[in-house]
């Protein structure tokens, strides 16, 4: 049996499994799109931090929930008659053939640029009035930030160079350390979310990911810290009773492993 006769096979397993599930288990039975959609979320993210950890055994694993929970949607649709899991599968590929037109029509395109920046247009070809419709309002404010950037640059909203976008990010800070000076909270608050927005925007024209950069920052301080609350305990100490001085030596150390 060929690669593509087993995938088959073992989607066609996952589906029996959930109809089974929703028709006798008294849990599945109850789930409605709903009760799944926090669930879906908190999935994502161990997604994410799998993928970060490049733990692909665990990105396997995650990936497998996920699908489950798109299986679990098409199923709740299916029994109200409004959509199946054909019609989920059918609708992407013909979005994504209508958004190719590069290798489905007879559209060139000369570099990466070029499609992302022909994908925003056919969206608003599609109907949308806003290349930012897309952008959820739940996001994280950083993945928001981030998402928001790079679909208005799809349309040509951009910076040229990287040294003008940190140019910017300079003039941001000015600016906040103004009204650090006035000491009117507010308009700290404004200014400070401003530098942020710049960073992000600096991030994506070096080609760094700022949502991953931050997070492998945090995980490098816990480890850290970790560390540092160990080693107190090993003397015999209590964080709260040492001086900064003394915890720096441990953090010192923390960085060298």
């Amino acid at each position: 049996m060929n690669s593509r006769a087993l995938q088959l096979q073992a989607f066609d397993r996952l589906l029996t499994i959930m109809d089974e599930l929703r028709e006798q288990c008294p849990w599945d039975k109850k789930q409605t799109l709903q009760t799944l959609r926090h669930l879906t979320i908190e999935e994502t993210y161990e997604l994410g931090d799998a993928i970060l950890e490049n733990d692909l055994n665990e990105v396997k694993k995650e990936l497998g929930d996920l699908l489950l929970h798109i299986v679990f949607y098409a199923r709740i649709g299916s029994e109200t008659n409004d959509f199946d899991i054909a019609d989920v599968a059918n609708d992407i590929c013909e979005k994504l053939i209508s958004r190719h037109p590069h290798i489905y029509g007879d559209v060139i395109v000369a570099n990466e640029e070029e499609v992302k920046q022909n994908w925003e247009k056919l969206k608003l070809k599609e109907g949308k009035k806003s290349v930012l419709e897309g952008v959820p309002k739940s996001l994280p404010a950083l993945v928001k930030a981030n998402r928001i950037q790079d679909k208005v640059a799809g349309v040509g909203f951009d910076w040229e160079e990287p040294e003008q976008v940190f140019e910017k990010l300079k003039e941001e800070l000015g600016e906040l350390q103004y009204e650090v000076a006035q000491g009117d909270q507010e308009k700290m608050e404004q200014e400070f979310g401003d530098v942020l927005f710049s960073m992000i925007n600096y991030a994506r024209f070096l080609k760094v990911d700022p949502e991953n950069a931050l997070e492998r920052t945090n995980k490098k301080f816990i480890k850290r810290f970790q560390y540092l609350e160990s080693k107190a305990d090993e003397a015999g100490k209590s964080l709260k009773d040492m001086t900064l001085a003394e915890m720096d030596i441990f953090w010192e150390e923390a960085k060298k492993i």
